[in-house]
């Protein structure tokens, strides 16, 4: 059940390497606070999607911001907005914004929107670490205005579901071989869903990216701007896509870094998602075959080696220590998942496969704990939480758990290693209410040039679907970065100039640019 989750990674992690989306918040000039209805099972749900063609024009009353000083050039505020955009008179939810001030302001141009992923990460990290995100030009000419989605981050209320994830995600069996076992995971599934929806009032269902795009509008009526710029990161590109789609004469500018497939279903886009890893994890083991001093070289089989490592993983799972859950399969799984996000982490990677082939388990768990955004003192953020809850809002399909048990071929078809045999379904929605503002269909027709950065080894949205997001955008440019991660701005000087040149003076690359 590991493949309908590997998106939730931050888009940010490889252009900051410092900090994730739930790690400060700054809430002073000179503190820093460290935060380190179900349905029918045996149906197949397709919701009405016309609550999606909402007037473009929202009668929203746009409330006056007050800003509060933070640190060097930095401020916060709150922004009303509706929790319903069909009910415009009814509950209000409060969104967490930090700015980051223009360092010249005689030359500033105006706003740049961010977003760093998820869907579930708060974006106003990339405001309050701008400076170590952003190139200077960029930071020279923008106030960098960063803020948390209507779910996450310190926007409230913020999605939350569970406290301990291991129940959920560590302490599980993924090829159950008892029908005893198999409902036990379908039980995991659906209470992990119950507790999403009675925990949240509502929220879950209005939880979804068409709404985080009419919340966009919302900011940037506030912030004062008729026009405004965008950049967004991993899922941040499909949220930038969709607000170019419904409010396409209020772009000024929008760069996508490391799009989705905006086309694809959830099987497509599992198995596009799944075929990514599957090729950076072979990546990862024939270099490591290669290199006698990878610590896993294993005699120049690695390959072999990581696949005898997982069979007995599933059998016997290696021991951790301070009373967490051993490294079974699953937790294999997602910490290998979690290192593929760039190959910065393979050296982490390769130590963790060969403590676990001697018996310690730690490793891998420490991997795992990462991609979950577990705290030092056991916490974790909403980020997973969020991160499904709004996919899911997005989502007008939902399969029955016999519809997602008898996928496991075709996902072992592109991803053997990371889909085991006998592996069982995602139930990833299946318990989830039936959306009701499914994700529009992204066409970013009226917008303008819309930048769409693709990475040629990025395996949580391979080049094939950020391809995809180019051709799908009316005046979409595709800019190609020679790279193995998610993500490509800041990885070299062409794609940062790429960037600059368009954001700062609109000239935009041709489609098909190469940055190698």
């Amino acid at each position: 059940m590991i493949w309908r989750h590997v998106v939730v990674v931050i888009g940010m992690a490889c252009v900051v390497g410092c900090a994730s989306a739930g790690d400060v918040r700054l809430i002073s000039s000179d503190t820093v606070v460290d935060v380190t209805q179900p349905v029918d099972q045996e149906q197949t749900t397709t919701a009405d999607t016309t609550e999606s063609t909402m007037p473009i024009e929202l009668d929203v009353a746009v409330p006056e911001l007050v800003w509060a000083p933070l640190g060097p050039g930095t401020e916060s505020t709150e922004l009303e907005v509706p929790l319903d955009y069909r009910n415009l008179d009814g509950q209000t939810i409060s969104l967490y914004v930090v700015r980051r001030a223009a360092r010249n302001p005689e030359e500033r141009i105006g706003s740049l929107l961010v977003n760093p992923g998820g869907p579930g990460f708060g974006g106003t990290v990339l405001a309050a670490y701008a400076t170590q995100i952003y190139d200077a030009e960029l930071l020279d000419r923008f106030d960098i205005v960063g803020w948390d989605p209507r779910g996450t981050g310190f926007s409230e209320p913020s999605i939350d579901c569970i406290d301990d994830y291991d129940p959920f995600f560590a302490e599980i069996d993924i090829t159950p071989e008892t029908d005893e076992e198999a409902r036990e995971l379908v039980a995991v599934a659906q209470e992990f869903a119950d507790r999403c929806v009675s925990a949240n009032d509502g929220l879950a269902v209005f939880a979804g990216t068409n709404n985080s795009a009419r919340d966009m509008d919302v900011l940037r009526r506030a912030l004062g701007e008729e026009t405004i710029s965008y950049f967004g990161f991993s899922y941040g590109s499909e949220l930038g896509a969709t607000w170019a789609t419904l409010f396409p004469e209020t772009v000024r500018a929008a760069v996508l870094d490391g799009a989705a497939d905006p086309n694809a279903d959830s099987l497509e886009s599992s198995l596009q998602q799944l075929e990514g890893f599957e090729a950076s994890l072979s990546t990862f083991l024939a270099r490591c075959s290669a290199d006698t001093t990878c610590q896993f070289h294993n005699g120049g089989d690695a390959e072999g080696a990581f696949d005898a490592l997982m069979t007995s993983l599933d059998e016997n799972p290696a021991p951790t220590s301070n009373g967490r859950p051993p490294a079974n399969l699953a937790v294999a799984i997602n910490g290998v998942i979690e290192a593929m996000y760039s190959d910065s982490y393979w050296p982490r990677l390769e130590r963790a496969l060969a403590a676990a082939a001697n018996g310690d388990g730690d490793g891998l768990l420490a991997l795992h704990d990462s991609y979950y955004q577990r705290q030092p003192d056991g916490t974790y953020g909403n980020e997973l939480e969020a991160f499904q809850t709004i996919s899911c809002a997005d989502s007008a399909e939902r399969l029955s758990v016999a519809e997602e048990d008898s996928l496991g071929d075709e996902y072992r078809k592109v991803a053997p290693r990371l889909v085991p045999e006998g592996a069982s379904g995602g139930y990833f929605c299946t318990f989830f209410p039936v959306a009701v503002d499914p994700r529009i269909e992204i066409t970013g027709a009226g917008a303008g040039p819309i930048v769409v950065i693709g990475t040629t080894g990025d395996p949580a949205t391979p080049l094939s679907s950020t391809t995809a997001m180019a051709d799908a955008l009316e005046e979409g440019r595709l800019v190609v970065v020679e790279a193995d991660q998610h993500t490509g701005y800041g990885v070299n000087v062409c794609v940062d100039k790429v960037v600059n040149d368009y954001l700062i003076d609109l000239v935009a690359p041709r489609n098909g640019k190469e940055c190698r």
